[in-house]
């Protein structure tokens, strides 16, 4: 069996300010933030608080997630030069999905178009 990759075991809550100083830097919000992460995952406000303060894993914090958007598949473009809709690994997908959130986020895009509605 294939080792885990490292960012798997990784908490959420420890890579979550850099996420939120990335978009900070842009004259973005931490409530932006949070909305595209509910988005994604299908956490209430309260729920996602709550995985931030149990410093919950990606592995965890994606498996544990009540109503991944289906609309997530249609996240697509390239992060650190990987395509994200060609990533085989279920649990990478998605971390890899919300980095491509925080990008777009980062890169001004309105939330409307971030969060495909």
């Amino acid at each position: 069996m294939p080792e885990k990759h490292r960012i798997f075991t990784i908490s959420v809550a420890k890579v979550y300010p850099y996420y939120l100083a990335k978009a900070e830097r842009k004259g973005r919000s931490k409530g932006e933030l949070d909305a595209i992460i509910r988005w994604l995952t299908g956490y209430t406000q309260r729920q996602l608080d709550g995985q931030l303060k149990k410093e919950k894993d990606f592995e965890s914090f994606f498996r544990e997630a009540p109503k991944p958007n289906p609309a997530r598949a249609q996240i697509t473009g390239a992060v650190c030069g990987v395509r994200v809709e060609t990533i085989k690994d279920p649990t990478m997908r998605e971390i890899r999905y919300l980095d491509k959130l925080v990008d777009e986020l980062a890169q001004g895009r309105p939330m409307e178009k971030i969060l495909r509605t």
